[in-house]
């Protein structure tokens, strides 16, 4: 790849990779892979077509962030993308909504017909197979001492990187900023259902030593009692920020408590559907109210500045759409500020 003619202040060529970086993971501080996956989603399926739409209009960002100058010069490059992913996510789509069609009109919760438990059953296999996939490549980046984001896909996708990065780094705190808990041992039957991601990595990397979840504007009855009886969740909701702010507390004020719940080393799983509805009009389960773009942004660069370190992330639930590209839009500046966010204080040379 041509490094040295690249320049962000021209045009951008159409290469492939995230903002049109022509860096090799090899090469680069922080690594980019992507996850076009979206078998289970409940409502409105389309965040494996995510990563591609927001490779295309990543190209369109200018580059400089006065909250984190210069930042990607330290190498953001992004890691070929596993189209067999998106291949059996396609094909597996279809019974996944035969499964939730079922439900919807009635059928068995315990899903104890055959022909349903087939499907469920295939689902699940299907599943593993993909999170482990995204274990192993982020396994292998994160053992050569690169930072790694992951572009979704549905939120399930997270569950492969977030278990990476318990086995490379030890205790580390997630902060969830979403629409919806994610509390549930699993959803309509699917083990790993975007609704089950948090529940799922809780029990399964002992590693995370807190949860946080900031914004959350829906969840169920048993979701809710999780939340306050674990004592490694830390709620955040999106009523009580609401009433903190009409009671007369700044922002700043809020992030400084969400910060002071996170240990020294954060991973920032980021659900566009957390952000207020104009930002992704088309996410999946869209829910009124949630973050502004500037609020979220305002608290990354809040975290990158405490002097704890951004050691993962992931971005997911971006439905794109060809008539309305707000939310891919959206989606890749976000990306751009989690890069910076992560990038800011790592030591590590330019590259570019």
């Amino acid at each position: 790849m041509d490094v040295g003619s690249f320049d962000p202040e021209e045009v951008i060529s159409d290469n492939g990779n995230y903002f049109g970086m022509p860096l090799r993971p090899e090469d680069s501080a922080l690594v980019l892979i992507s996850a076009p996956w979206d078998v289970t989603v409940s409502y409105r399926a389309g965040t494996s077509y995510a990563p591609d739409a927001i490779i295309d209009v990543s190209r369109q960002i200018d580059f400089y962030d006065p909250a984190a100058p210069d930042a990607w010069r330290k190498g953001i490059a992004t890691a070929p993308i596993d189209y067999s992913i998106q291949d059996v996510s396609h094909r597996l789509r279809r019974d996944a909504e035969r499964v939730i069609a079922n439900l919807e009109e009635g059928g068995s919760r315990i899903i104890a017909d055959e022909f349903y438990a087939r499907k469920v059953r295939k689902i699940n296999e299907a599943s593993a197979e993909v999170n482990g996939k995204i274990f192993a490549q982020s396994q292998h980046w994160l053992a050569e001492g690169r930072i790694v984001g992951l572009v979704g896909g549905d939120h399930s996708t997270a569950y492969g990187l977030i278990r990476a990065v318990g086995e490379r780094h030890g205790s580390f705190g997630v902060l969830q900023i979403d629409a919806h808990c994610d509390l549930r041992d699993s959803y309509e039957g699917f083990e790993h259902s975007h609704a089950s991601i948090m529940s799922n990595v809780l029990r399964d990397v002992p590693q995370i030593e807190r949860l946080v979840q900031v914004g959350v504007r829906e969840f169920s009855h048993r979701e809710w009692e999780r939340a306050q009886s674990d004592e490694r969740i830390a709620m955040f909701s999106g009523h009580l920020l609401s009433t903190q702010r009409a009671e007369g507390m700044t922002w700043r004020e809020q992030c400084d408590r969400i910060i002071e719940s996170l240990p020294q080393k954060v991973y920032v799983s980021l659900d566009i559907d957390g952000l207020s509805v104009e930002c992704c009009p088309h996410t999946g389960t869209p829910v009124p109210g949630g973050l502004s773009f500037v609020e979220a942004t305002y608290l990354l660069g809040r975290i990158a500045d405490s002097g704890r370190s951004i050691v993962g992330f992931d971005l997911v639930e971006v439905v794109p759409v060809i008539e309305d590209r707000i939310d891919a839009v959206v989606a890749a500046r976000m990306l751009f500020k989690l890069c910076g966010a992560a990038l800011k204080h790592v030591d590590a040379p330019d590259v570019i």
